[in-house]
């Protein structure tokens, strides 16, 4: 588990620091350009961060008392960056950011939810087969057909359920809940609980 101690700033701020515990817990040091607040908790940082691939600064930024357990993973391309707000609560998210995405304070996003601000591919059947030329082990990276993004953002006190999927463009709404296995490719308006595929307000409405 890794926990930072509270106050630290600069190049301090990016190193883990073990709490003892019991088990193997994994202690590895973060990547540079990721800043973290006092109080946080990485649960796996090596397996949370092997896909990182963010040349931005910073290329993630998570706020006070935020908690990322394990199975949670920031996909993130050279052009991406991720923001999380205070005291959220990440229990095994896939986060897939080519562009920006942000999660306000106290979000609660539960297993195998995905957020993803791109589609990774083209949809076009000319270009996907260029895509998968350029990206192969023998291929040129810098020949990939521009993909389309657009930044997604998760308001304050938002819940998403186990395995919900939030795609390109989207914006929840303050408090809104996303019911497990919904997939969201629209805004949800605050306080709105959603359910389906597509994602569609719930005869309830609006959430308790």
């Amino acid at each position: 588990m890794t926990t930072l101690r509270r106050g630290a700033t600069g190049a301090d701020a990016r190193k883990a620091k073990p709490k003892p515990r019991d088990g193997a817990w994994d202690v590895s040091e973060l990547p540079s350009n990721v800043y973290v607040g006092a109080g946080c908790m990485l649960e796996r940082t090596s397996e949370t961060f092997a896909r990182y691939r963010s040349t931005q600064d910073p290329g993630l930024r998570l706020g006070e008392r935020v908690h990322v357990f394990q199975a949670t993973t920031f996909n993130i391309e050279a052009d991406g960056s991720v923001e999380i707000g205070e005291g959220t609560i990440l229990a095994g998210v896939i986060f897939m950011c080519a562009d920006a995405i942000t999660l306000g304070k106290r979000v609660v996003a539960s297993y195998n939810v995905t957020i993803t601000d791109c589609d990774f591919h083209p949809l076009d059947p000319d270009l996907r087969r260029r895509d998968a030329i350029a990206i192969a082990p023998e291929g040129d990276r810098s020949q990939r057909p521009q993909l389309a993004t657009a930044p997604v953002v998760v308001e304050d006190g938002a819940w998403i359920g186990i395995g919900a999927m939030i795609l390109k463009g989207v914006r929840i709404g303050s408090g809104a809940r996303v019911s497990a296995g919904a997939v969201v490719t629209s805004d949800v308006p605050p306080g709105v609980t959603i359910a389906g595929n597509p994602a569609k307000p719930t005869d309830a409405g609006q959430a308790e």
